[in-house]
Order: structure tokens, then sequence, then C-alpha cells
């Protein structure tokens, strides 16, 4: 699943191909993805110009001129690309496999095209994915916080919202074990998997402590939660600018890969050395929750 780096990687990569262009035509190949698309979808979207493109946790926002909100959600193998001209003009002229220089996935999963006119001439936003647990859905921008999808959420990993005080708020007399109450999206909005147990071990906590143990008794975080914040903060920035982590079937806009799992620390590094310098321990596996969790058992404590 592909978690608030890589979402962000997408809108970074899709942003200056579709800010300020004019929907032409929303194509919609078929009635559904997860869920059925919103009623007269293509009509709705067809025609409005787009305002800025935005990302909360793990949610693509596009802002149309009419005050609506496109909200998209990538699933587990969803993915864009840009294909730049006119489709017609350009497969006519380009060289054999010029221009689709960034198809990556098999066309037949093609399920949404956004056909846009900008100042730079038309182009293509294609949606693909073989799955289909991506959705698509559209909201007035003045009720996104209070849709379903959002009204829960905790502040984001990169906000400043996010603090020391307020996670001790959060976890004050929680038993919980620390990796499921950070994956709790009511705590903190993106985060997943990966990314709490590269954070984890950067802060040196275990995930199955409880999650109350980094506050005192008189509600108050332990520097051990600063540094616990800290290291969401880093681990975040820096999937981000490696351009979120390559698994399975994640890609960038542009259909290259991000390469952040490269630098992971633990997480799917079971039996092998940590890479804490002078630790000495290795990277074991444990499932919680029905997930993996990867920690070093020697320095996380």
């Amino acid at each position: 699943m592909p978690e608030l780096p890589e979402v962000e990687t997408v809108k970074r990569g899709l942003t200056p191909a579709m800010e300020g262009t004019r929907i032409t035509k929303l194509e919609l190949r078929r009635g559904d993805l997860r869920f059925p698309f919103p009623d007269a979808f293509a009509d709705r979207v067809s025609g409005r110009t787009i305002v800025s493109l935005g990302r909360r946790a793990k949610y693509l926002l596009v802002d149309l001129d009419d005050g609506n909100t496109l909200i998209s959600h990538l699933g587990m193998s969803g993915s864009f690309r840009i294909e730049e001209g006119r489709i017609e003009e350009a497969a006519a002229s380009a060289a054999p496999g010029e221009f689709h220089h960034a198809r990556s996935k098999d066309e037949k999963h093609d399920h949404v095209v956004f056909h846009l006119e900008g100042a730079s001439g038309p182009r293509r936003v294609v949606y693909n994915d073989p799955r289909r647990f991506g959705f698509m859905d559209m909201v007035g921008r003045a009720d996104l916080a209070a849709h379903p999808f959002f009204r829960d959420l905790g502040p984001e990993p990169t906000g400043n919202e996010l603090g020391a005080a307020y996670l001790a708020e959060r976890f004050r007399d929680k038993a919980q074990p620390l990796k499921s109450a950070l994956l709790d999206q009511k705590n903190i909005a993106g985060l997943g998997n990966i990314y709490v147990c590269e954070a984890l071990w950067r802060a040196h906590l275990s995930p199955i402590r409880a999650a109350g143990t980094l506050v005192t008794a008189g509600g108050r975080p332990k520097a051990q939660l600063d540094l616990l914040v800290a290291s969401i903060r880093d681990v975040i920035a820096d999937a981000i600018a490696a351009g979120g982590s390559s698994l399975r079937d994640h890609i960038q806009t542009d259909g290259s890969l991000g390469y952040f799992q490269h630098s992971f620390s633990v997480y799917d590094r079971e039996s092998r050395a940590c890479r804490t310098p002078g630790c000495g321990g290795t990277v074991a596996r444990i499932v919680q929750a029905g997930r993996s969790t990867f920690y070093c058992a020697t320095c996380q404590k």
C-alpha cells in the first residue's frame, strides 16, 4: 500500500502537468474501481479548470474551479502517468516507444483518463490500477474536513500540529503497543507500516513497548517522545526526497521508481545486522495486528 511519501511524490509529479489546465474530457473506461464512481462524475469534471493539487494523509486532492475537490486514493496498485501531446498526432509522429516512454503498466488497466488542455498544449494523465483497490470521489471543498474519509484524521506527520505535547496527550495511560498507536490514523494521519518501523528504529524505541510509557505521570512527554517526533519527521522527509519506496506496484508519475527502500534500516531486513553503530544486534520480524514488524531488540527498548 503506498504510504504518505509515495502519495506526496505522486502529487509533486502531477502538479506541473495538471495545475492550471482545463479538463476537456474525463474518460471513464469502467463504471467503478473499488467503489462506483460518483453520479455524473465525468460530466461534473469535464470542462472544469484544475486550481491546485494537494494531499491529506494518503489521499490525493484535486481542487477544481467550481469549488469541488476530486479525491483519489491509490489503493494497492494505483498509479498515474503523464502523456504529452495530442494522442493521435503524437502516436503518428513518434518513433517506436517514444510517446509512451512513461508507460509502465498494461493498457488494459488504464481505467481513468484526464484529457487536459494547458498553456503548453494538450496532454493526458492516465490512472492505471490492475487490482482496482483505488477509488475516486467528489466533495465540495468547504465540506472536505467533515467528509467520512477525513473527519477523524489526526495531524500530518510533517505539520506544525504534531509535537511531543500532542502525542503525550494521545498516549497518556495507553497500554496499546507503540507501533499500533502510531499506525492509528486518529493519532497521526498518513503513517504506514514501513515508515513507522523506520522511525521507531531511528528513535531506538521498541514497537511492542506501551505507548503510555513515553509520558510522565503528570502527562508531560518524556525525552524519548521528543526524539520519536523528530524521527518521524526525518524519515518522512528522507523518503519524500528519495521519491518514496518502490515496493511491488508503486511507481512515480514518469514511470521511474522511488529508491528509499535502498535506505531501509530495519524494514524487510529480517536476520540482517542492525545498522545502529556499535549495536551488534540483528533485525527481527514479528507480527502485530496481522502486519509484519521489523526491529532490533538489542537497541530498541
